[in-house]
């Protein structure tokens, strides 16, 4: 008689993540929008935070308005991103990277006569909530976060593992 291993494969925490964020985006149309407004709500954010005024610190020179509290805000999800799932981590971090640049051009576009950064970033923001509540109006399922707040963060790395899936990246 032999013994045969039977190996049972737990999912990770990134996984049941994304199953339970599944149940309220099924709707083509609610992803479509997520798609859209969930970047937004990220980059809107971001801009939001990073003027939120921040000592200056002298040692950074011509680099001090890079330091803010977006950094923080950053540095934590990232954290946590690279906690469930280090490819998801790294994406993120590169998306960061090019949302700050927006920032700091919208900033630059107001220094030449553009809008208030703050008004660019509070119309998307509110735009894109708006859109997302439409999204999941049309799905007829309430948003995931307002069971779990973590489910802010699972958005974002929700798409981009869709990516992953997509041109067969492992996260």
């Amino acid at each position: 008689m032999s013994k045969q291993t039977v190996k049972i494969e737990s999912k990770r925490p990134v996984d049941i993540y994304f199953d339970k964020y599944q149940e309220s985006h099924n709707n083509q149309t609610n992803e479509v929008i997520h798609w859209i407004c969930v970047p937004l709500i990220i980059f809107s954010l971001l801009g939001l935070v990073w003027l939120i005024p921040f000592p200056h610190l002298n040692f950074l020179g011509k680099y001090n308005g890079f330091v803010n509290w977006a950094s923080f805000l950053i540095a934590f999800s990232i954290y946590y991103y690279y906690r469930l799932s280090p490819v998801l981590s790294y994406m993120m971090l590169l998306l960061v990277i090019i949302m700050s640049w927006g920032i700091v051009s919208i900033e630059a576009w107001s220094k030449v006569g553009g809008p208030a950064p703050w008004l660019v970033f509070l119309s998307i923001f509110i735009f894109s909530w708006i859109g997302q509540f439409i999204g999941h109006k049309i799905e007829g399922k309430k948003p995931s976060f307002l069971d779990d707040v973590k489910f802010l963060l699972i958005g974002p790395i929700w798409l981009m593992h869709f990516i992953c899936l997509k041109v067969g990246i492992k996260y």
